[in-house]
């Protein structure tokens, strides 16, 4: 028989203001086999681990338990203890009496009651647990960055710095992502191109980084440390590798085309590139409106292009790539104007939203950074600026803070005021938040110094009024309905998914929380990394945040990315399911269920295989199993038979 030890924390009062720790240890403490059991007030701390250390040597012990909280938390932390002591680590259990005890009750009596039960069911449990070792993997040293924006480029540049190879895979024609279209960054109005396009030509001259625009990620498989990667790069059309990047054949193609850069505000040719700091800067060809793909005339461009850069046959091109890692900075999009009736977007001409006004403002863009109306052209005397359009709006649109709509409304006001000097501009507001570095004192700045007025309340409706923009809300602070007649409104539209991330959710097998946005493992302790292991994540694909809090995360993705590609091997958890070749009736039924595409089929034998580098040890096998064939180790059918026993207050 084992010889147990039980460690029950009071964590503070967090466990302790509702069970009695002393009499869980007490009660665990008369369970044949354990021969040691205690409690203690942090059990995590480095006094608690020493504690442990010591008792497994004295003590002899052949498996601990300890009681506490979650194992999300703490079980490494303890289990590398228990190796520092001698004891193999698959023997150290952790019973959670936190989150899934003291923290959902308030009787103090039946909390510790169900704590002991807790306990018991992992002693229970531990005395079939076997000695494991880890899995041991090698390492591809390079990496995959999804998404070519502010997060894409820092995570990229980041990684090759430190001496990795870096695919960066980026579905638009330019890197550059929705800060390639800001006019200027709050709250110290830098602009936006001269801090973003130094990195993006870093990008493209760096000799670690492989960069692959106008590409997208079209499958993957493989595991953590060794993945393999299909990415389809689009046909361009323009053979990029003797292309000059001249512009000739953009000059010369005789096409319309409405510029999504330019937030339809301009046009450009069917052959075109992006915007003029693009990177790379090479046109490609709308195929859907090329006169030559519609009718097979035109060829101006061809024509045009000396070098013979343009290659209508062109197709598709499909690579495959072998990396160790992948960060997802797949980036936002805004709130379509389509969804927001209410605020007369598609019926009032005058309305638009927040990054048309950035396109307006910009020196790049299709005004050349004079303030000018949609509607007739003419420089706005009065605007409206509408704050949390689709934002905190659960009954209609989204139910979340935007994060980023308070400040670059400010910047927006204060920017318009500095083009229009006899000007008036409005924010209707919910709240003012400013939770960053010199945001507070950037609003007081507006609010105080620039004349811009503050209107605490939401807007009831826009409609147009002959021609007038005419725009109806409400001041909460005074209890006066207000009236505007407005020559321009823009809204501060929500921050939402881009409908490709949820492409890339199946793709990659990664999660997303409620509203679309990509899921951490974590919220505190795990902010960068997703549930399964070898992605991580970076940027407003994760949800909303402003460029420093992107730029950040992007360096926190690399990090890990670095510290990964800093090992010689990998070493994986071995409590992975198998397969009893003798009772596996080959069904396949398990193989359909796994979400890790961890199992194939064994022609030859007739059974099903585990490949235990991509197990999770989910445990969805081992439900499926109608012969019992797939286990999991350290939790199979006779162990948890026994667990419940104990739970239910059994022998």
């Amino acid at each position: 028989m084992k010889r147990i030890g039980v460690f029950v924390c009071h964590c503070g009062i967090n466990i302790a203001s509702t069970v009695d720790v002393q009499k869980v240890a007490e009660e665990v403490g008369k369970m044949p086999g354990v021969v040691f059991a205690t409690d203690y007030i942090y059990m995590c701390s480095d006094p608690g681990q020493a504690l442990v250390r010591e008792k497994i040597r004295e003590e002899n012990l052949d498996a601990v338990i300890v009681a506490a909280c979650s194992p999300n938390l703490h079980e490494s932390t303890f289990r590398t203890a228990a190796g520092e002591a001698g004891l193999n680590p698959w023997q150290l259990e952790i019973a959670n009496i936190r989150e899934q005890c003291s923290w959902v009750h308030s009787d103090r009596e039946k909390a510790t009651e169900k704590a002991i039960r807790i306990v018991k069911a992992m002693v229970e449990k531990t005395r079939l647990n076997e000695s494991l070792d880890p899995i041991s993997v090698p390492i591809t040293r390079k990496a995959l960055v999804i998404g070519g924006g502010i997060a894409g480029i820092q995570a990229a540049l980041d990684i090759a710095d430190a001496g990795y190879e870096v695919i960066l895979v980026e579905k638009e024609p330019s890197i550059g992502g929705h800060m390639a279209q800001l006019s200027e960054t709050f709250p110290t109005l830098d602009c936006s191109q001269c801090i973003l396009t130094p990195k993006m030509v870093a990008v493209g001259k760096h000799g670690n980084i492989e960069l692959m625009t106008y590409s997208t990620v079209e499958e993957i498989s493989g595991y953590v440390g060794n993945f393999t990667v299909k990415i389809r790069r689009k046909a361009a059309y323009v053979d990029w590798s003797i292309c000059t990047g001249c512009g000739q054949c953009t000059e010369v193609c005789p096409a319309k085309v409405p510029s999504s850069f330019d937030r339809n505000f301009s046009t450009h040719g069917a052959v075109y590139v992006p915007f003029p700091q693009a990177v790379p800067n090479k046109p490609v060809i709308d195929r859907e409106h090329c006169i030559h793909f519609k009718t097979g005339k035109c060829g101006l461009c061809e024509k045009t292009c000396e070098i013979g850069a343009i290659r209508f046959d062109q197709e598709d091109q499909v690579f495959r790539r072998e990396v160790g890692a992948v960060v997802v900075a797949a980036g936002y999009d805004t709130l379509p104007l389509s969804e927001l009736k209410e605020y007369g977007a598609g019926r009032v001409p005058d309305v638009i939203d927040g990054l048309a006004f950035e396109r307006l403002l910009s020196a790049s863009g299709p005004t050349n950074g004079e303030i000018r109306r949609p509607s007739d052209g003419k420089v706005p005397k009065e605007v409206v600026f509408v704050q949390c359009a689709g934002s905190r709006d659960p009954e209609r649109h989204k139910p979340y803070c935007s994060k980023i709509c308070c400040m670059y409304t400010t910047k927006h006001a204060l920017l318009y005021r500095h083009r229009v000097h006899d000007g008036q501009p409005y924010i209707f507001y919910i709240d003012i938040r400013t939770g960053g570095k010199g945001y507070e004192e950037f609003y007081h700045r507006a609010e105080e110094d620039e004349g811009i007025i503050y209107l605490r309340g939401k807007v009831a409706k826009i409609f147009r009024d002959g021609a007038e923009t005419v725009v109806w809300g409400t001041d909460t602070l005074t209890g006066k309905n207000v009236e505007i007649r407005a020559d321009l409104v823009v809204l501060a539209t929500a921050v939402i998914p881009r409908k490709s991330t949820a492409r890339l959710v199946r793709k990659l097998h990664i999660q997303a929380g409620p509203n679309g946005f990509l899921a951490e493992a974590h919220p505190k302790l795990r902010p960068v990394e997703s549930i399964n292991s070898g992605f991580y994540l970076a940027g407003a694909a994760q949800g909303p945040k402003d460029i420093p809090e992107s730029v950040a995360q992007a360096g926190g993705a690399a990090c890990k990315v670095i510290s990964l590609f800093s090992r010689n091997r990998l070493e994986q958890d071995p409590a992975v399911a198998w397969v009893d070749e003798d009772l596996c009736g080959g069904c396949r039924i398990c193989i359909s269920v796994c979400p890790y595409d961890a199992r194939k089929f064994d022609e030859e034998k007739g059974i099903a295989v585990v490949n235990e580098a991509l197990c999770e040890g989910c445990g969805s096998c081992v439900a499926a199993c109608a012969c019992g064939a797939t286990q999991q180790k350290n939790l199979t059918d006779v162990q948890i038979k026994n667990m419940i026993t104990a739970s239910l207050g059994g022998k």
